[in-house]
């Protein structure tokens, strides 16, 4: 299983209905996409205060390394990926990707 781990930094100008509706375009593959087994959504939850900026985020479970890349190279999770770039800070820099194996 892979956990596609995707953490944020919005602009300022863009408020939580933007970012809901942002998650629901996501959410959505699942229903398009197969392998994707499980999604997350939400701003940071961390007392620790170490997000340096990423304030927001998501995880998603893909069932394997083909299903995750599959997601990845999908016309309708870069029109997606593309919305969540022209939302964050200074574009694809405000978004970090960490995938683990699990």
């Amino acid at each position: 299983m892979i956990r596609h781990c995707v953490f944020l930094n919005f602009k300022d100008d863009v408020t939580e209905n933007d970012k809901q509706q942002l998650y629901g375009q996501l959410a959505a593959l699942k229903d398009i996409i197969p392998g994707q087994v499980a999604d997350h959504y939400g701003p940071s939850a961390s007392p620790e205060g170490m997000e340096h900026g990423f304030t927001d985020g998501f995880i998603m479970d893909f069932k394997d390394t083909e299903a995750r890349d599959a997601y990845l190279v999908h016309p309708e999770h870069q029109k997606a990926g593309a919305a969540l770039v022209a939302a964050c800070r200074d574009g694809a820099n405000g978004i970090l990707v960490f995938d683990l194996e699990i």
